[in-house]
């Protein structure tokens, strides 16, 4: 645990633990979390995991159910259709102002999490990418310097993360997100908007395949053609 994360409250720390054990599919949907057993897990009271559970019940990942304990959220087709009718709105409009707003020093921390989202995909490592890939597009909405969008864009951050764990060809995802950065790095706000809501459809698409996957058992091993690894 670094300084930094000592200082942050414990419900917080508990929150961000839990988060990505869910999103990183360690906690898979359905599965109980009980006050009692967390608490005895990160060696801390209950007060600070109930705290916890009620920010990702917000964030819409777990759900509460009665006598302390709680699910991991099993998301709908529902659910998947209202998070894609959403990011099919704002995302357009984040990657289009992020081209027209962006700084140097903005544009560097997209290109570095880009570069570790290439690398972990050819490394097939799976975690690394998608937690990359949720960090470009949370960077994407830093650039925007638009702080409503920024709020809005907060209140889905933890569902588009779990939509992007959906994918298994992380290294098409990665190459869809290099057209993105070429377009914002060249202040192209218009190819910028336009690759958003290609990229918007591409995840739908990629997720249902992820599922049809899933159902059959099928391994899928082979990568869209893409442009290549960026060499700035």
């Amino acid at each position: 645990m670094t300084t930094a994360e000592e200082r942050l409250p414990e419900s917080t720390r508990i929150a961000s633990w839990l988060r990505d054990a869910i999103l990183d599919g360690e906690r898979a949907p359905g599965s109980r979390l009980i006050e009692r057993d967390l608490a005895s897990e990160f060696g801390v009271s209950r007060v600070p995991v109930r705290e916890a559970l009620k920010v990702l019940v917000a964030e819409g990942l777990v759900e509460l159910r009665p006598h302390t304990w709680a699910i991991v959220r099993e998301f709908t087709e529902a659910d998947l259709a209202d998070l894609d009718e959403v990011r099919t709105v704002l995302e357009p409009l984040a990657f289009r102002l992020a081209a027209e707003r962006h700084r140097r020093d903005g544009l560097a921390r997209l290109q570095e999490s880009l570069e570790l989202e290439q690398s972990s995909a050819l490394a097939g490592e799976g975690v690394a990418a998608r937690r990359a890939a949720a960090d470009f597009h949370e960077i994407v909405t830093d650039l925007t310097e638009n702080m409503l969008l920024g709020d809005m864009m907060r209140a889905i951050r933890s569902r588009l993360r779990w939509a992007l764990s959906q994918h298994d060809d992380l290294q098409h995802v990665s190459a869809e997100h290099v057209e993105l950065f070429d377009a914002i790095r060249l202040r192209d706000g218009d190819r910028a908007a336009e690759l958003a809501a290609a990229h918007v459809d591409s995840s739908r698409l990629e997720r249902i395949a992820h599922v049809e996957a899933q159902r059959t058992g099928a391994v899928r091993t082979t990568a869209l053609d893409g442009p290549d690894p960026i060499d700035r």
